[in-house]
């Protein structure tokens, strides 16, 4: 290759972009575009995070995330195509037949069908702009013809099980993401305080509109097996409830939709700090070897070699009362339990990977170059592992998922009032074979299909970065999708 084609390709991408600017600017304006119409919600997502429970128990933080508070504030009151104020499903019917205070005048059913299609529209239209811009970067601004990454997402597309769950985790991924407009109603509302919000409905009796508050009408609502508010029906007080009520009159999808942001965020911390550790250690070990390879070796062992449920049950306990306990009602303490316990998992994953090319010729010259071991580890070896820990990774989020319901399911994972899947299992058990048994199937079932999906989906990743190993034995994929033993 001529030394001006070297020049050419170290020319960074603004300067292509420059060079010819017409395919970015109508990608960004498209992406621009997508964004504005639902900036609120997806700033309001951001700022659910559990800022304000971490203000509260680091008061040194204040001064730095008031700021922060202020705009979220201001995020929160900015107009957002698809929330329920434009589409209520909120209202009653009246003595004459009809609906009154909902969209149009529909039934709640419809308004709320509609409301979640235009959702994952969206959320459709969203992940297909995304494709383009790849596709355009692909065709306008890359200067080769062909990469290996090409090669990766063409068997991916093929890949029918791997699809099957980025499909669904896609789905699940929008629930949790757009939960506030998902519900059927509000977590404020129905769930964390229903006593201070009322609702109208038409008393079948007196053939009148009557008012009462959210949590008698709960009350009145009970899925107890005797009387029961089963799945795609209305309860006694014209409230539509996709997937039913709880034990105690909760609407069931509401809970669902909101446990889903527990769940996701309780994963992704946990895999975004563990996967930080197991890289930095992978690439400390295969770079020094020697002493400090057995160090991390004596320490991670020590840590697998603990029954890892065992393990999680023990700091529960010994962090029950301190102040991280009390951030997302023990959310964020499970994520770095889960993080602090399952590293080494991760790390024995990539280890054999980050040795393999620790090996390689290239690292020897960078090394004889004078290159500095910080530089060398994040150019020449991090790359190589990463497509490892993207696999290994997938697999452990649900297998963290399925932890975490079952911590919540033995009462000690996430606390009430806070939603979260595995303890609507738990309220639910008591009914199973009665005509409430939705409380615990339903929440069960979700969980199944989200776990196998991020399984799933580590299959397609792992088999399209290296499509020799699909008819390998891959006993740390078993591990990985397993929780790390949990």
């Amino acid at each position: 290759m001529s030394s001006n084609s070297n020049i050419r390709e170290e020319r960074p991408l603004r300067e292509r972009i420059a060079d010819n600017p017409q395919p970015a600017t109508l990608w960004i304006a498209g992406f621009l575009l997508l964004v504005a119409v639902e900036f609120g919600a997806l700033s309001g997502t951001i700022m659910a995070l559990p800022w304000a429970s971490l203000m509260d128990k680091l008061p040194f933080l204040k001064p730095v995330a008031a700021p922060f508070a202020t705009l979220g504030d201001a995020l929160a009151n900015l107009p957002t195509l698809l929330t329920r104020e434009i589409f209520d499903n909120s209202g009653w019917q009246s003595p004459q037949g009809g609906w009154k205070g909902t969209f149009l005048g529909l039934s709640p059913a419809i308004v709320w069908t509609i409301r979640t299609v235009l959702i994952y529209a969206y959320s459709l239209a969203f992940l297909y702009w995304i494709w383009r811009g790849y596709l355009t970067f692909r065709q306008h601004y890359r200067y080769a013809d062909w990469t290996p990454r090409d090669d990766m997402v063409n068997r991916f597309r093929r890949h029918s099980w791997g699809l099957f769950g980025f499909v669904v985790i896609f789905m699940f991924i929008v629930m949790a993401i757009f939960a506030p407009a998902m519900g059927t109603t509000t977590i404020e509302r129905n769930i964390n305080n229903p006593y201070s919000y009322s609702v109208h409905y038409l008393d079948k009796e007196t053939n009148q509109v009557e008012e009462v508050t959210i949590g008698e009408a709960n009350l009145g609502s009970a899925s107890e097996g005797s009387s029961n508010v089963g799945p795609m029906t209305y309860d006694d007080y014209g409230r539509w409830h996709p997937f039913g009520t709880l034990q105690n009159g909760k609407d069931l999808y509401t809970f669902m939709v909101h446990g889903a942001r527990v769940s996701l965020f309780i994963g992704v911390t946990a895999i975004l700090v563990s996967g930080i550790i197991a890289t930095a250690f992978a690439l400390l070990t295969a770079y020094y070897k020697g002493i400090v390879d057995l160090g991390v070796v004596i320490v991670g062992d020590s840590i697998m070699s603990i029954p890892r449920l065992l393990l999680l049950i023990m700091l529960s306990a010994v962090f029950k009362d301190t102040w991280i306990a009390g951030v997302y009602n023990g959310g964020l303490l499970l994520a770095l339990l889960f993080a602090g316990t399952g590293w080494p998992f991760l790390w024995r994953a990539v280890r054999g990977p980050a040795f393999q090319v620790s090996e390689q010729e290239w690292i020897d010259a960078a090394k004889s170059f004078g290159q500095s071991p910080v530089t060398t580890m994040k150019k020449h070896m991090a790359p190589y592992i990463l497509g490892y820990l993207l696999v290994y990774s997938s697999m452990t989020l649900g297998g963290i998922i399925i932890a975490v319901a079952g911590l919540s399911f033995l009462g000690i994972g996430i606390n009430a009032p806070t939603p979260e899947w595995g303890r609507a299992v738990a309220m639910g058990q008591g009914f199973v074979a009665t005509s409430s048994w939705h409380i615990s199937l339903i929440p069960g079932i979700l969980i199944v299909f989200v776990v196998t999906a991020f399984n799933a989906l580590g299959d397609g990743i792992r088999d399209a970065v290296d499509p020799q190993s699909e008819s390998g034995d891959d006993t740390g994929a078993e591990v990985a999708a397993a929780g790390g033993g949990a």
